[in-house]
């Protein structure tokens, strides 16, 4: 297991290649999980394209493997920063980079600080909304109660897997996949899952990311999936609106997760994507 330490915490991460994770001369493409969940979701599509590129996993910190301290801060900058720190760590200089969910939102956010070394972007289930300051009130309220309430028990509850997926999927998954996600639903730090939710959906953000959409300048391809409920369509539209050289698709038939809900799909639009660009 590889960690990198930082000042407030330990980055856990890990190399999917097609030397048994050993890093070779291939390409370098970075994953970016979503909030409340870890890179483990990403594994199986960075063992399909690993024989193109030296694939990096990584939990963020105060997720899944990787930990932060009680009293550290967590935002989105943040997060980004972390990410600069890893890559810094580890040498790289030029890679592409795959994102899903708030990871989206990260990645945008380093595209626009770190663009110039970045090759290809995929963002997948992302987007841009419009604050509004008493919806967005309800949502803090409602979300500190959903992170304030994970007892550990809940994994031995029959059915609390699905329960927990089923707002996200349009399509099932395999039993494994929904209880990793609740497994590190229940293992998120609490300042970690509290402060990324509250920035991810903040005035401060609403302003912010539209900004860099508008200006990215790498080839970019943004996903959304047809029966997102978390974020829908339209908010990957209007993103993409922001900037005719961004690349926008709807993958049918799934929801907040098309890379499990339908692999073969979304892995044939990201090849068709990383080839052409």
């Amino acid at each position: 297991m590889a960690v990198l330490a930082l000042p407030d915490g330990k980055l856990f991460y890990e190399w999917v290649t097609a030397a048994n994770g050993e890093r070779t001369d291939r390409p370098i493409l970075v994953f970016v999980h979503g909030w409340g969940g870890s890179a483990r979701y990403w594994k199986a599509t960075a063992t399909a394209l690993s024989n193109s590129y030296d694939c990096l996993l990584y939990d963020m910190k105060g997720f899944g493997r990787s930990t932060i301290q009680t009293n550290a801060v967590s935002s989105l900058a943040s997060c980004t920063a972390d990410l600069a720190s890893l890559l810094k760590h580890l040498a790289i200089e030029r890679l592409s980079i795959m994102s899903h969910s708030m990871g989206s939102s990260i990645a945008t956010l380093f595209l626009g600080q770190y663009g110039a070394q970045v090759d290809q972007a995929i963002l997948t289930c992302g987007g841009i909304f419009e604050y509004d300051a008493r919806a967005f009130q309800i949502f803090y309220k409602f979300g500190s109660g959903v992170v304030k309430f994970r007892p550990q028990w809940l994994t031995q509850v029959p059915g609390m897997d699905w329960l927990v997926m089923q707002r996200f999927l349009h399509r099932g998954l395999p039993k494994g996949d929904r209880q990793e996600f609740l497994e590190d639903f229940l293992m998120a730090a609490d300042n970690a899952a509290l402060e990324t939710m509250f920035d991810a959906v903040s005035e401060e953000t609403s302003v912010a990311l539209p900004q860099v959409y508008a200006e990215l300048a790498m080839p970019t391809l943004m996903i959304s999936g047809e029966y997102d409920r978390i974020i829908p369509v339209k908010l990957g539209q209007a993103a993409a609106a922001l900037n005719p050289d961004i690349e926008f698709t709807v993958q049918r038939n799934v929801g907040h997760f098309p890379m499990l809900e339908d692999a073969p799909v979304f892995l044939d639009r990201v090849r068709s994507f990383l080839t052409a660009a």
